[in-house]
C-alpha cells in the first residue's frame, strides 16, 4: 500500500518546523535542553517519514487518475534498517569513546561524510531521466561540486585539528589565481557538461569526473591555505558546506526536508562564520575563499624578551587569598587537561569567600565555537559568571588576578602591540591589564598559531607549569 504524497510532504512541513524551533531553541542555554528535544522530534518524524515512502512508494490523485511510484519492499526496508544499523554502531562507538578534546575533528570528520553523500548522490542523479534535463544537470554538476569541495576540505580540517599534518596555512605561489582558476573551469565544465547531447555518455562521464577532480582539489586548497589560528572559523565554514551540499542534494532527490534542512544549517553555519571573522578582525570572504586576497603573513622575528618569573600552587593560592576579584580565562589546555571540573570547584571556594570571579571567554578559544562555555556548563559553572570577552575586556585593569588556564593566542599581547605579528590586529583578553596574572601551562612553548606570547614575561606575569587540572587541585588543598 503506497503512501499518499500529501501524507509524506506534512510529515516533512511538521519535521522542518521542528528543526527551525531546534535552532531557535539552542540560541540560547535556558532553551538548549528544549531545541535539542525538537531536533530529535523532527529527525525521527523524518526518518520515519522518509522510510515509509521509500519502502512502501507514493501516490497522488488528480480527480480520479491516480499516479503512484513503487517502493522498494521489504528487501528495500531490509538495506535501510541494515545501513542504519551499521551507522548507529559506528557511532555510538565514536561517541563513547571520543573526548571533548576530539570533537572539532570528529565533526570535521562527519562533515566530511555528508560532502562524500552529495558527491555520490549526484553522479547517481546524472543517469536518471527527467522532463527537465537543464536544469536537472545544472543540479547535478552544483550539487557535486560543493560535495567534494566538502569533502576533502573536512578532511585537510581533520587531519590539521588532530595535528596530523601541520597547521600553517599552505602558500602556494599564486594561491590566490588558483583558487579563481578552479571557480572559472567549474563554470566552463558545468557549461560543456549542459549543452553536451544526452547519448554522449561517457564524453559527458568525463565532464563530471573533471568537475569531480576541481572541486575535489579546490576544497583540498582552500583549507589548506587557512592558518590553525582560524580553525574553529573553518569548522564552522565546513558546517556550512554541509548544509549546503546536504541542500543540493535534497534538489537532486526532491526531497523537501533535505532542501529545508540543509539551507537551515548552510545558512545558520555561514552567520555563525560571520560573527565569529568579527570577533576576531578576520575578514570573512578571505576565510571562507581559503585566504583569498591576503598575502603571506609576516613572521614575527625571535624577540629576547627578558626571563619568566615561576609561581608554586602555594603562592597562587596566597594570592587568590588576598584578592578581591578573580578573572579565569580557560583555553584549549583546559580541555586536553579536564581542568574543568576542579576549575568550577575552585570557582565555588573563592564564591563562597566572597571573592568575585568571572570567567573571559574568547569567541574562538578551543578549537570549536563555544567549546569552553560547553566544558564549564558540564562542570556546573553558574552561566551568569561565564563571561564573553568583550564584556569583560575593559574591567581587567580593576581586577586583582586574572588566572589564564591553557589558553596562549586568545591572550596574547602581540596581536594588539606588534603590528607584524602574524596574529596582528586579533581582538584578545587583555588580561596583562590586570594587577597580577597567573599562567598555568605544561612548557614555555608557542600556542597553536605558532606564536611566542610576551605575556609570559611580563612583570605582573608568573607562570605556574605543570598539568592543569593537577596544578588547580594543589590551589584548592592549599587554600
Amino acid at each position: 500500500m503506497s503512501l499518499p504524497v500529501t501524507l509524506v510532504q506534512g510529515a516533512y512541513i511538521v519535521a522542518g518546523l521542528s528543526f527551525i524551533l531546534a535552532l531557535a531553541g539552542l540560541s540560547r542555554h535556558e532553551t538548549a535542553r528544549a531545541g535539542n528535544r525538537f531536533g530529535i522530534i523532527g529527525m525521527t518524524i523524518a526518518l520515519v517519514a522518509t522510510i515509509l515512502a521509500a519502502t512502501a512508494g507514493t501516490s497522488v490523485s488528480a480527480g480520479r487518475v491516480e499516479v503512484s511510484t513503487e517502493g522498494s519492499g521489504g528487501f528495500g526496508l531490509a538495506l535501510i534498517l541494515a545501513a542504519m544499523g551499521i551507522g548507529a554502531v559506528i557511532g555510538l562507538d565514536r561517541a563513547k569513546k571520543v573526548e571533548m578534546t576530539g570533537m572539532p575533528e570528529l565533526i570535521a570528520m562527519l562533515h566530511s561524510f555528508v560532502g562524500l553523500a552529495a558527491v555520490l548522490v549526484g553522479w547517481n542523479s546524472s543517469v536518471e531521466d527527467t522532463p527537465y534535463p537543464v536544469i536537472h544537470d545544472v543540479e547535478v554538476a552544483i550539487g557535486v561540486f560543493i560535495g567534494a569541495v566538502t569533502f576533502t576540505g573536512s578532511i585537510v580540517a581533520f587531519l590539521k585539528l588532530s595535528a596530523r599534518i601541520k597547521s600553517a596555512p599552505l602558500m602556494l605561489p599564486g594561491r590566490n589565481w588558483i583558487n579563481l582558476g578552479a571557480i572559472a573551469a567549474f563554470f566552463v565544465l558545468t557549461v560543456v557538461y549542459v549543452v553536451m547531447p544526452a547519448d554522449e555518455t561517457m564524453a559527458r562521464r568525463a565532464v563530471l569526473v573533471l568537475i569531480t577532480a576541481v572541486a575535489l582539489a579546490l576544497g583540498w586548497h582552500l583549507v589548506a591555505s587557512i592558518g590553525g589560528g582560524d580553525m574553529p572559523v573553518v569548522v564552522s565554514m565546513l558546517n556550512s558546506y554541509s548544509g549546503w551540499a546536504a541542500a543540493a542534494a535534497g534538489f537532486l532527490l526532491g526531497n523537501d526536508l533535505l532542501i529545508i534542512t540543509g539551507a537551515l544549517v548552510g545558512s545558520s553555519g555561514a552567520y555563525l562564520s560571520y560573527i565569529m571573522c568579527r570577533a576576531m578582525n578576520r575578514s570573512f570572504i578571505s576565510v571562507i575563499a581559503g585566504g583569498f586576497g591576503v598575502e603571506a603573513g609576516t613572521v614575527a622575528a625571535d624577540v629576547d624578551y627578558g626571563e619568566h618569573r615561576e609561581i608554586t600552587a602555594e603562592g597562587a593560592a596566597a594570592m587568590l587569598t588576598d584578592a578581591r576579584s578573580v578573572v579565569i580565562t580557560p583555553g584549549y589546555g583546559m580541555a586536553v587537561a579536564q581542568a574543568q571540573y576542579p576549575v568550577a570547584d575552585l570557582t565555588r571556594k573563592l564564591r563562597e569567600r566572597g571573592i568575585d570571579v568571572k570567567f573571559a571567554i574568547h569567541p574562538v578559544a578551543g578549537r570549536l565555537p563555544g567549546h569552553m562555555n560547553v566544558l564549564l556548563a558540564e562542570a556546573k559553572v553558574p552561566y551568569d559568571i561565564v563571561l564573553e570577552m568583550d564584556e569583560v575586556n575593559d574591567d581587567l585593569k580593576d581586577v586583582d588576578v586574572v588566572l589564564v588556564i591553557g589558553a596562549n593566542d586568545t591572550v596574547n599581547p602581540a596581536a594588539s602591540e606588534d603590528p607584524t605579528s602574524p596574529i596582528a590586529g586579533m581582538p584578545v583578553v587583555r588580561v596583562w591589564e590586570a594587577a597580577n596574572v597567573i599562567v598555568f601551562k605544561r612548557s614555555m612553548a608557542t600556542g597553536y598559531a605558532g606564536v611566542q606570547n610576551p605575556l609570559f614575561f611580563k612583570e605582573n606575569s608568573q607562570m605556574l607549569f605543570g598539568d592543569a587540572k593537577d596544578r588547580v587541585e594543589d590551589i584548592l588543598k592549599a587554600l
